[in-house]
């Protein structure tokens, strides 16, 4: 449960997702909210809240995360958020936007989450929660790239959901469809907005739900796949 007891740390914390996960946990109760983010020089700017906490924080350099663990040694709940995005064919994306995405949005996570899970243990328990994607239960030819990280990012979240069974730690994965936000600029499509989303990821971990589907679209394609994943896995390639 969220709730005064509740102290949180959201990474990438500056924009989308994050910087509104920041103020759905504020309202929600949480007593502090670690801020994570590479640059937190405009942190007064974004947040005006006395309970929130700006780390600095890149989830690819392990001497922060190192330094993130010992600053927020109380946390209880990791919003593991920070991603990034880059296009490309699985055949023809550059070797280094592949290696890039995948130290951020699969490594960068994992990393987060084995600094993270023996601080939370440490504290009586709580909850990691990995920011994954709609697209990695079915690959668009032009993210590749993208979905290839998040996917292997979705397996990693069902291992430490493993592993840390019996620890009173729950794991959740959030599968947002498209939301409004700079990874999807230009893009015309409907989206979602990140507030909506972020309040929706916190109603999903406050009711328990292992995966989350925090938006319209995650909700009716997830709702497809189940029935028919194959159907969806070529309605997806056909993008």
């Amino acid at each position: 449960m969220i709730n005064q007891n509740t102290i949180a740390l959201v990474t990438g914390a500056n924009r989308g997702i994050g910087k509104a996960l920041v103020s759905a946990l504020l309202n929600a109760g949480a007593s502090k909210v670690y801020a994570g983010m590479r640059d937190t020089s405009s942190i007064g700017s974004q947040f005006s809240d006395a309970r929130v906490v700006p780390i600095a924080l890149d989830v690819t350099d392990a001497g922060q995360i190192e330094a993130a663990a010992a600053q927020a040694s109380d946390t209880t709940m990791l919003f593991n958020n920070a991603g990034i995005l880059d296009f490309g064919d699985i055949l023809s994306a550059p070797m280094a936007a592949i290696e890039k995405n995948i130290a951020t949005n699969f490594y960068g996570k994992l990393s987060m989450a084995r600094a993270f899970a023996p601080v939370i243990l440490s504290n009586g328990g709580g909850a990691i929660i990995n920011t994954l994607t709609l697209v990695a239960l079915a690959s668009m030819p032009g993210l590749a790239v993208y979905n290839a990280s998040k996917a292997a990012a979705w397996s990693m979240t069902q291992s430490l959901r493993a592993s840390l069974a019996g620890q009173n730690i729950a794991v959740h994965g959030v599968f947002p469809g498209a939301v409004d936000t700079d990874m999807l600029v230009g893009l015309e499509m409907d989206k979602s907005s990140p507030q909506d989303v972020a309040n929706a990821i916190v109603a999903g971990v406050q009711a328990g739900d292992e995966d989350i589907f925090p938006d319209p679209m995650a909700a009716s394609v997830y709702e497809a796949w189940c029935a028919d994943h194959k159907a969806v896995e070529k309605q997806f390639a056909a993008m």
